[in-house]
This record gives structure tokens, C-alpha cells and sequence, in this order.
């Protein structure tokens, strides 16, 4: 029998990367261009459509700025709606530290006495007006013997009778006023404590110090940042040349300072829960409501703020500083704005 061949070993392949496996590579593989012409034509002008389309998109949809975002507007509109009507508000700064305190720890000691008297008209369609009542005008108060100041009628007989004296010298229709708010001195400190202090300018260098009260007052001149303890001694200084009268400016000072301070946006913010907070610390029978309204339409910024004073006839001894009205004035002592 023929002897049986062995099988033949199939051949190994060359290992990689020897010239005899690329070669054997390259002669299965045919050469082929990555991206012919035709496609990279195709796909610039794909890439072209989709530029012109995002710019496109981008005009009629474009991405909101963030930094122009709208946001909401704080100002005085934004605390409630102004009242309907006019409304008056007597404001009377009380030398007592606190509602109901039994002792001013001030002078004359005693009960509380009004140390500042305002009237504040608030009117949604005009003006504000704010009248600066001298404390130390001579009037007739019911069940007194002789002339009184006006600031003793606070003493003597609370709100109800301050406001009939105020009432029956203006010559005032009721029911004005309208409203009231009893601000004793630790409630005008946290007010201004609240707002985070205000920018006043003393008129000069104001240093007094009365041992019975307690009382020192260390001012100096020029423009400054003030907190509630400084404010208070602003509009407690009573001039030794000037009098009531130049406290009376103090005051109007401070008023206007205290507008100023709310009408800052961030300041503004804030009004609603520092009215909440003053609210056990004054003696008013305006609610949170309301006062807010009143603010709304009083820090109008567009309408301007009207001061007046009472003319008065000059100071004489024998008066032991009462003072009078000028019989020269004519009623009404506080005219109401005239139709725009």
C-alpha cells in the first residue's frame, strides 16, 4: 500500500507589523478617501442651513438676559392704595419715654407734655402739608383757669383735647383731624433706629446738659449720619437765642430727613414690617392699613411737600414765654391746596 502523506501545517501569518503582513493588508484593503468631495459639499451646506436657523430662531425667540429681566418695582405705590380723600393726621411728639408712662423724666416733670405738634394732610390728588404748631401758643382750654400753652393740653386732657385746641385755633371743620399718633421719644428712636439711621446737618455746635432730667446733648455741626439717641437730642435742643422757634426748625429738619430715609428702595421694603413693630409702641387710631396707605400717598415723590408756620407776635417777657397770634392773620391759618 502507498504510504499516506501527512497533512501539510497551514501556514502561519506573518506577524503583525512585519512588511509581509502590511503588505498582505494593503493589497485586501483598497485605498478609499475619508470624505469625498460631494459629501463634504453636503455637509457644509447642512452646517450653513443650521447657522442661518439658529439666528433666525434667535431673532423671533431670543434668550432672556438676565441681567434685563424685569423685576418688580418697589415704591411708594407698591405699600397699599392711597386713601379717597384728604386725610389730616395730628402728630404729637410726647416727652415721655413710653405710652402710659406716669413720669416724663423730663421738664416739667410729671405727666407727658407735647413737645412737637404737628398737622400732617395727606392728600392722594396734591400736596403733602405739614404745619408746625408752636407748642408755647396762648390758648383757652375748658375747666382751666387762664391761658395755658398748647403744649399742656396733652397733659391735661390726653388727644381728645389737644385736638379741640388745635381745632378751635386753626378753626378747622371736624371731624379734622382725622387721625392721631402719639410718638413718645423711645418710639421715635427705634423709628430711626429702623431706618437705619439719618443724614442731617445740625445748624451749629449744640452742647447742653441738665442733671434733673438726665439729659445731655453733645451735637456737633455739619453733615452727619445720626442714630435715634442723636435725633432725639437734635429735637429736644432748645436754643438759648432762638427758642421754640429753633427747635420747631430741628424738627422740620428731622421731618424731612425721615421722608428722605423711606423713600430709599431699601427702605421702602422695610416699611411694612417697622410699622408692625412700632405699632404697641405709639398710641394712634390709625391701623397698619391705613398708615400704610397714608405713607403711600405722603412719599408720592412726584408731588412736592408744603411747610407753613403760625404767624405770631413777638415774644415778650410779661407772657412768660406764651406767645400770640398775630391779629393780623386771617382765617383760615391753614389753607387748604388749590385745585390743580
Amino acid at each position: 500500500m502507498p504510504a499516506r502523506r501527512k497533512p501539510r501545517r497551514p501556514a502561519e501569518p506573518p506577524a503583525p507589523g512585519t512588511p509581509a503582513a502590511t503588505s498582505t493588508v494593503a493589497a485586501r484593503t483598497p485605498k478609499r478617501p475619508l470624505l469625498n468631495g460631494r459629501l463634504l459639499k453636503s455637509l457644509g451646506i447642512t452646517a450653513a442651513g443650521a447657522v442661518v436657523g439658529m439666528a433666525t430662531l434667535g431673532l423671533l425667540w431670543p434668550m432672556p438676559d438676565r441681567a434685563l429681566a424685569p423685576t418688580a418695582e418697589v415704591g411708594p405705590a407698591s405699600l397699599a392704595a392711597p386713601p379717597a380723600r384728604p386725610i389730616t393726621v395730628l402728630v404729637i411728639g410726647s416727652d415721655g419715654e413710653r405710652i402710659g408712662a406716669p413720669i416724663n423724666k423730663a421738664a416739667p416733670a410729671g405727666p407727658a407734655n407735647a413737645d412737637a405738634l404737628l398737622l400732617v394732610r395727606i392728600n392722594p390728588e396734591g400736596p403733602l402739608q405739614v404745619l408746625n404748631l408752636p407748642t408755647e401758643v396762648a390758648v383757652n382750654l375748658p375747666g382751666q383757669k387762664g391761658v395755658k400753652r398748647l403744649g399742656e393740653a396733652f397733659r391735661i386732657g390726653g388727644v381728645a383735647l389737644t385736638a379741640d385746641a388745635v381745632r378751635e385755633l386753626l378753626g378747622l371743620q371736624p371731624p379734622a383731624p382725622d387721625r392721631y399718633l402719639v410718638l413718645p421719644r423711645g418710639a421715635l428712636r427705634d423709628l430711626v433706629n429702623g431706618l437705619g439711621g439719618l443724614e442731617l446737618s445740625p445748624p451749629r455746635r449744640m452742647s447742653y446738659t441738665d442733671k434733673s432730667q438726665k439729659l445731655t446733648i453733645d451735637l456737633q455741626a455739619g453733615l452727619q449720619q445720626l442714630g435715634g439717641a442723636k435725633v432725639e437730642q437734635l429735637v429736644r435742643f432748645r436754643d438759648p437765642w432762638l427758642g421754640d422757634t429753633g427747635r420747631r426748625s430741628n424738627q422740620q429738619l428731622v421731618a424731612s430727613s425721615l421722608r428722605e430715609r423711606m423713600l430709599q428702595p431699601e427702605r421702602l421694603a422695610k416699611l411694612p414690617f417697622l410699622v408692625s413693630q412700632l405699632q404697641p409702641k405709639v398710641e394712634t387710631n390709625l391701623s397698619p392699613g391705613e398708615t400704610l396707605s397714608l405713607l403711600a400717598a405722603g412719599l408720592d415723590g412726584s408731588k412736592p411737600v408744603q411747610f407753613a408756620s403760625l404767624p405770631l407776635k413777638p415774644a415778650q417777657e410779661k407772657h412768660k414765654g406764651l406767645r400770640q397770634l398775630d391779629p393780623g392773620a386771617t382765617p383760615p391759618l391753614w389753607k387748604e391746596p388749590s385745585a390743580p
